[in-house]
């Protein structure tokens, strides 16, 4: 990229903490956050699942919202999560700055139009949430609630559509539109997901099992994380510190299939070799990579191709830390993207939890141990969509 786009901030709330120190303890720890169902209302209970360890009563006491205000959990994570990076950059009250919100979400405020679907035909008690269900309306509430953004916009690519807000960020400072941005995603586990991942089985009900043989789908999760992004030149105005570099991003739609990914790799490939160009680097120039791995048999083989397209016999260390989060769809590009700037900070690797045997077809060997083989520097962080719209960032240290 030619403009240096920097990060000076995060916030994050996952499966496996509600702020970035827990997250980097659980991390650490090799602590997952998936386990029964707690929160969602479902006689699905034999699948586990990665959910946020708070109640939407407990975030909306946290935020200091009235208890009578129309919210979704979807948003009320948002909140949480946005607030974090905002005073992680030094951003609350700060006027005079054109600051947008890129959000990615594709659920929206769904939970609450399952909750209350029957009253919207019965009775008026619920009418206020009808307008909270589309995903621009969860943006939309997690910008007023701050009330300090100049432009907002709504990403929804399935899960790209974190790591897609991402990159739309650091196009709008490249081109002047922004000073600074909050871009991320939050989204939050419904009927709707639970019983839509259902009917294409793909879900697991055990602790799932990345690039292993013996991998039998996915565990579904819920979050949200977002990065503030800048210039150099904001950076130096403001006098803050940034944590790291946002160096590289691809993106690239192969339009495969619906839901499955090519056998090849073909998107990830390209969306991979992309951000590798836009940064500058060579392939054995990445430290590490924090794969899309949900566990899945179509997608762990087709992303192990695509990486050995791309590295050769020399692949970096990598692994998927989904096996920690769940996979939170939407949000995953943006709880990835923490997961990854904290590894950078704190140079360690995530270990691929739940790993026993290689994949028969391409034995690769995810990592199952904390310290690098070399400091970290340049980290690659994979999150694929369905329809194959595929997208990768680079992160690198200062």
């Amino acid at each position: 990229m030619s403009v240096n786009i920097l990060v000076t901030g995060s916030g994050i709330v996952s499966a496996v903490g509600n702020n970035r120190p827990q997250t980097l303890t659980s991390l650490r720890e090799q602590r997952s956050g998936i386990g029964r169902l707690r929160y969602l209302k479902t006689e699905h209970t034999e699948f586990p699942s990665g959910e946020v360890q708070l109640s939407n009563d407990e975030m909306i006491q946290m935020l200091n919202i009235k208890a009578d205000t129309p919210t979704t959990r979807t948003s009320l994570m948002g909140m949480l999560a946005a607030d974090e990076a905002l005073k992680s950059a030094a951003l609350h009250g700060k006027s005079g700055l054109h600051i947008a919100l890129i959000s990615g979400t594709t659920v929206g405020g769904m939970d609450k139009s399952e909750q209350y679907y029957l009253d919207f035909f019965a009775n008026d008690r619920y009418t206020d949430y009808i307008a909270t269900h589309d995903c621009v309306a969860c943006t939309e509430m997690i910008a007023d609630y701050f009330g300090l953004f100049s432009s907002v916009a709504t990403i929804s690519t399935a899960c790209s559509s974190a790591a897609n807000a991402i990159m739309l960020g650091a196009m709008l400072l490249r081109d002047g539109r922004a000073d600074v941005v909050v871009a991320g995603g939050s989204e939050c586990l419904t009927k709707f997901h639970l019983n839509g991942f259902n009917t294409l089985m793909i879900l697991d009900r055990q602790p799932c099992k990345p690039f292993d043989a013996h991998r039998n789908g996915l565990n579904l999760g819920e979050g949200a994380a977002y990065i503030v992004l800048e210039t150099e030149a904001s950076c130096r105005k403001r006098g803050i510190e940034p944590l790291c570099r946002l160096s590289g991003m691809g993106n690239r739609c192969d339009a495969f299939h619906q839901t499955a990914t090519s056998p090849d790799g073909d998107g990830a490939f390209l969306a991979m070799n992309e951000a590798l160009h836009n940064a500058g680097l060579a392939p054995s120039d990445i430290s590490y990579i924090n794969a899309h791995g949900t566990g899945t048999q179509n997608n762990d083989l087709s992303e192990a191709r695509a990486l050995q397209r791309i590295f050769g016999e020399t692949i970096p260390p990598f692994s998927s830390t989904k096996a920690f989060t769940g996979h939170a769809t939407s949000a995953a590009g943006s709880i990835e993207a923490v997961i990854s700037i904290l590894a950078l900070q704190e140079n360690f690797i995530p270990v691929n939890l739940n790993f026993t045997s290689p994949m028969g077809e391409l034995p690769l060997l995810p990592a199952t141990a904390q310290t690098p083989p070399r400091p970290l520097q340049h980290i690659l962080s994979n999150s694929f969509g369905f329809g194959g719209n595929d997208t990768s960032l680079i992160f690198s240290a200062l």
